[in-house]
């Protein structure tokens, strides 16, 4: 039997990255994945690319009703969910003297007020015994220079990860927050303005970090798998670092 086989899982920012990497291996490993994305096309593409056991619904994290909509999808189609990794969210540079309200709310409403929902909606329908996987990121512990608003965010998801293992004990679901560092994915070439500028970033990204080089984004699917299988069984509210040493 598969790793995951008989699961059900939801994939929030499934669409390209950490997400993508992560639903394409819980379906390999045998779940049910229903991945989240704003926009149709890309969607549409990850869907394809995944290529079996996988269910495509368009919607922001950020938008109730959108959650609403994709926990009604997967009650009806499968009734019940296993695993949870709230993974959708980003960010942008904006040095404190430059941020902006919108900056704020737009980071906070997808990295928090989001992941809070996303894992609040779930409920319901997860069973006893499931997996919760939050992405937060190295950024809480080490700081970023014009990163805080994001960093922010995700020091806010590594809390949610020691309160609800509390809330949840009766219900014994594990919830967890992985910390990636500097992953090569579309988000994080994209925080530079340009080709040139990107290739700098990273370079100077992975000068950084111990092994030197930056992490791929199926090593911290890996992580993920892990996290929502029994080989975690007795690994709960933790922060589990996937980041090359840097943090």
């Amino acid at each position: 039997m598969s790793k995951h086989s008989g699961k059900v899982a939801v994939v929030t920012g499934g669409t390209s990255g950490i997400g993508l990497a992560a639903a394409q291996r819980l379906a390999n490993e045998g779940a049910h994945v229903f991945i989240t994305g704003r926009r149709q096309g890309e969607l549409d593409a990850a869907v394809k690319q995944i290529g079996k056991n996988v269910t495509g619904v368009r919607g922001d994290v950020a938008k109730l009703e959108d959650l609403d909509r994709l926990y009604d999808t997967v009650k009806r189609e499968k009734g019940h969910l296993d695993i949870v990794f709230a993974n959708a969210g980003g960010g942008e540079f904006a040095p404190l003297g430059s941020i902006t309200e919108e900056h704020f709310d737009k980071t906070f409403n997808s990295n928090v007020k989001g992941l809070l929902f996303t894992v609040q909606k779930a409920l319901p329908l997860l069973r006893e015994g499931g997996s919760i996987i939050l992405n937060a990121s190295t950024t809480s512990s080490t700081g970023t220079p014009a990163f805080s608003v994001y960093s922010a965010t995700k020091a806010a998801v590594r809390s949610f990860a020691r309160n609800w293992v509390l809330d949840l004990k009766g219900r014994k679901l594990r919830v967890n927050a992985i910390s990636p560092g500097p992953i090569n994915t579309p988000g994080l070439s994209g925080l530079a303005p340009g080709p040139e500028q990107s290739a700098k970033l990273l370079e100077e990204m992975a000068s950084g970090i111990p092994l030197g080089r930056l992490g791929r984004p199926d090593e911290v699917a890996q992580v993920v798998s892990f996290l929502a299988s029994d080989e975690s069984s007795f690994v709960n509210g933790v922060e589990l670092f996937v980041d090359g040493g840097i943090a």
